[in-house]
């Protein structure tokens, strides 16, 4: 008989990523203008140091590596056990209460995703090549080992790249379809630019927002790179601790991960800070991609009419302006960002459900669910605040 022919791929699983090299990890990334943060070491390793993400937090690190036949590493994937579906942003809980009903075992699950961090990026992070497919194929292969493995319930890859969506549904993965609102780069040269873009009310309305947003003496800072100092930190953590608890009940990030993110990619952090009466009194935390400006987080100590629109909205457009970026991703949700000149973008995920009754139901659901979000996308895009999309001109 001949012997049998030694495998092309090999699965590894690292629980951390101190246990993986900074240069072999970014290497499987996009670069260049589909560079993105948050699938980089350092923004991953910082939430792990910093204890944002661990095991008593309900993210516990199992991450995929795919190396060839000699050992070197051709593929990764950031992926988590997690107890609970707390900062995800794609909501399964009605999937998990009646999985549970009837007499299932939902969590533990695997999530294959960027923890609190609802940005598309690529999931699958193999290098560009012939082989991107296959390799693809043998991560998420290896994700639903793993998941046989740990007799979890589910594989869930979230906030996916339109190419990955339509490769998992072609491999059996069911597909679900939501929306965020983007604002989109029309090679506007300055912010007044874009204001002639928009319809006359609209333009106006813009106007008069930004004008009462600073009312009361507030001014606006900008910080990058090496202006960023601890003291922005202490100022941001008081804001998002207070805005976080209002909105979540426990706050995700840890005072440390800031820190730790600042000291080792401060170059691709813009935090924008409202100040009055000498004070900070507001700010917004993005990070900066090859092409795009990320809106993250945002907090306050003082309510301030607009103040949210301006640091959040208006103040990411004029830096994506100045930076020349072709995007700004402002976050999950939020139908009043239309008005403001973002508008609605399809998001994609792929599920592997173990359960054959449970994944029925699903697939059910969430071929509804896509020509429901299908047909919103489509009402909303007529409704935008551009001379060319609806009446008002």
């Amino acid at each position: 008989m001949d012997a049998e022919a030694e495998p092309r791929f090999l699965i590894r699983v690292e629980n951390g990523l101190s246990g993986i090299s900074a240069e072999n990890w970014d290497a499987c990334a996009p670069v260049d203008e589909a560079y993105n943060p948050f699938t980089s070491h350092a923004f991953l390793l910082a939430l792990e140091q910093s204890g944002s993400v661990c095991a008593e937090t309900g993210w516990l690190p199992q991450h995929l590596l795919l190396e060839d036949a000699a050992g070197g590493i051709i593929g990764a994937m950031a992926c988590y056990l997690k107890s609970h579906s707390q900062g995800e942003y794609v909501f399964d809980h009605g999937w998990a209460d009646s999985y549970e009903r009837a007499g299932g075992r939902y969590y533990p699950k695997l999530q294959i995703s960027i923890p609190f961090t609802p940005a598309t990026s690529r999931k699958l992070l193999v290098p560009d090549g012939p082989e991107q497919k296959e390799r693809e194929t043998a991560l998420i292969s290896g994700a639903v080992e793993l998941c046989s493995r740990l007799e979890a319930s589910s594989v869930h890859m979230t906030f996916i790249t339109e190419p990955e969506y339509d490769h998992l549904g072609e491999i059996g993965l069911l597909q679900r379809k939501d929306q965020q609102f983007h604002w989109l780069n029309e090679g506007y040269s300055t912010f007044d630019d874009f204001l002639a873009a928009l319809s006359s009310r609209k333009r106006k309305n813009l106007k008069k927002e930004r004008i009462a947003a600073l009312e009361n003496d507030i001014t606006i800072e900008w910080a990058t790179g090496a202006d960023i100092t601890e003291d922005h930190w202490d100022a941001f953590f008081r804001f998002y601790m207070d805005t976080g608890a209002r909105k979540w009940g426990q706050p995700y990030l840890t005072r440390t991960f800031f820190s730790l993110v600042s000291e080792a990619m401060a170059d691709e952090i813009l935090l924008i800070m409202a100040k009055r009466d000498g004070r900070y009194i507001a700010g917004a935390l993005n990070f900066i991609g090859g092409d795009t400006l990320y809106g993250r987080n945002w907090g306050c100590v003082e309510h301030h009419r607009f103040l949210h629109f301006e640091l959040c909205y208006y103040q990411a457009i004029e830096f994506a302006i100045s930076r020349g970026l072709k995007r700004v991703e402002a976050g999950a949700q939020g139908q009043h960002k239309l008005a403001r000149g973002y508008l609605p973008v399809p998001t994609y995920s792929a599920h592997y459900l173990a359960d054959p009754g449970l994944a029925r139901a699903v697939e059910d659901y969430l071929d509804r669910e896509r020509r429901y979000v299908e047909q919103e996308i489509n009402i909303l895009q007529n409704h935008g605040p551009f001379k060319s999309a609806g009446p008002d001109k």
